[in-house]
């Protein structure tokens, strides 16, 4: 007898004999029959099983088939009389393989808040919303790795442990075998690094851009998905300290290419994660945000809206509108900026380039225009409806000697970032890139709105119970 799914099972016909093994969601027993609700994380739905006079169930299996247990039920699929499934299953066994004490069990028939779901974060998966979640990440994840590989381009396993702050803005994670209560020191008192493993100063990630350079200018075409880390302080709904990022990475390629691969990639993405995953993205669209589906479907529709930042900035301080935030050209962009742009002035998602450098990451790209003097840099940012800035990216400098300049301005290490130079030195290229925070994008499409609720294990400030 084969052991299904229960995703596969509720497409089968009455008649099948099969075994099913789950946990249970709820159970109701009456004198003669009890009715089991059960889920095997398959899909949202829960299979019902029927355990009439027939079948083989001991008095101790039935005291402890409660909310929580794990079964084994082997059994015959039938015509459900009610309106939510088209079978259920009439069991000829049942098997408690793990009982779940009911007093104690803390997922009950009943919602629980998603603050004290974060308190049982390993429990938290056996819910309907959470365990959506686990399935729209790994939906989302796998429409990503299609995108990419579809188009030739080679996933690339950048390192989790570097010397390099990639962002150049500080926040790192250290990573060191030294003793803390006996640091060794120079002569000069400072931390003697000869005495740690790798011997100098290194960090967790930030960001796996500048290592997929380097396989860009061998490989044309590739990416990086894995985890990054920052120790930013921030106890805030959208920050995490250990978070998932997707970085593409494309050489003989300029911003306009770069903006061409960034809409192509999130139309085909979102429209493989609604063609795949219907019956949970239905579950957000219903339970979580309302007008979920149409808003991404808007993002799959509508062409994106090219504009500069200056030009953002201008359509800003014609709105008429009151913001939170001043609107001043050289100051970042804001949600409510991006918001206000996608949502009311152009009612489609938006990217906007040539930002001020002021604001920008050192590597990207100067422009050269006359009246500019190099003022901006060929950087860009994809905004949606619903949420702002989904992606970030830029043209990267090609050139040695203002990237070089670039960094000596900022007082970055040119012995630290040798080998990044030296990728404008042999062989340089105009190439291009972006990276796209995963929880970010789950957010936007699950319409959750704490970003700890999209990671299995959040890690954040103070919080490290798991």
């Amino acid at each position: 007898m084969d052991t299904l799914r229960i995703r596969h099972i509720l497409q089968q016909t009455a008649g099948t004999t099969c075994a099913i093994r789950g946990w249970v969601r709820t159970c109701r027993h009456t004198k003669n029959v009890s009715f089991v609700e059960l889920n095997d994380g398959s899909c949202l739905s829960n299979l019902q099983v029927v355990c009439d006079e027939n079948t083989v169930l001991t008095d101790e299996d039935r005291h402890a088939l409660q909310t929580g247990a794990s079964v084994e039920v082997h059994g015959t699929l039938t015509e459900s009389p009610g309106g939510k499934q088209t079978v259920e299953l009439l069991a000829t066994s049942v098997v408690v393989t793990g009982g779940a004490p009911a007093d104690s069990y803390p997922l009950q028939k009943k919602r629980h808040s998603f603050e004290f779901l974060r308190d049982i974060a390993h429990l938290r998966s056996r819910t309907n919303t959470f365990g959506a979640v686990a399935r729209v990440r790994n939906t989302l994840a796998s429409e990503i790795h299609a995108f990419f590989q579809s188009r030739d381009f080679l996933w690339i396993h950048t390192p989790i442990i570097t010397s390099l702050d990639g962002e150049g803005a500080g926040n790192l994670f250290q990573v060191t075998t030294m003793d803390p209560a006996a640091v060794p020191q120079s002569e000069d008192g400072t931390v003697n690094y000869r005495e740690d493993f790798f011997e100098r100063p290194s960090f967790l990630t930030v960001t796996g851009q500048l290592h997929v350079e380097s396989y860009a200018t061998s490989h044309e075409r590739v990416y990086t998905f894995g985890p990054t880390f920052r120790a930013e302080n921030s106890n805030t709904s959208r920050h995490l300290a250990e978070f998932w990022m997707v970085e593409p990475e494309l050489a003989f390629c300029d911003i306009d290419g770069n903006m061409d691969l960034a809409e192509s990639f999130l139309k085909t993405v979102l429209t493989g994660l609604l063609d795949t995953a219907t019956e949970d993205m239905a579950f957000f669209d219903l339970r979580i945000r309302p007008g979920l589906l149409d808003m991404l479907s808007g993002v799959i529709e509508k062409p994106f809206v090219r504009i500069t930042y200056t030009d953002a900035i201008a359509e800003l301080e014609r709105s008429g509108k009151s913001f939170e935030y001043p609107v001043r050209w050289g100051s970042d962009l804001q949600s409510e900026h991006e918001r206000y742009l996608t949502e009311e002035r152009f009612g489609s998602p938006v990217i906007v380039t040539d930002y001020p450098a002021g604001i920008k990451a050192f590597y990207m790209k100067q422009n050269e225009h006359a009246s500019d003097d190099r003022r901006t840099v060929r950087a860009m940012d994809v905004l949606v409806p619903g949420l702002g800035e989904i992606i970030g990216g830029s043209e990267r400098e090609d050139r040695y000697d203002l990237l070089a300049a670039r960094m000596d301005e900022l007082g970055l290490d040119r012995d630290m970032y040798g080998w990044y130079l030296d990728l404008r030195k042999f062989g340089t290229v105009p190439h291009s890139g972006f990276g796209l925070g995963f929880e970010r994008m789950l957010m936007y499409v699950t319409g959750m709105q704490n970003i700890r609720d999209v990671i299995p294990f959040p890690r954040t400030v103070g919080g490290l119970r798991y």
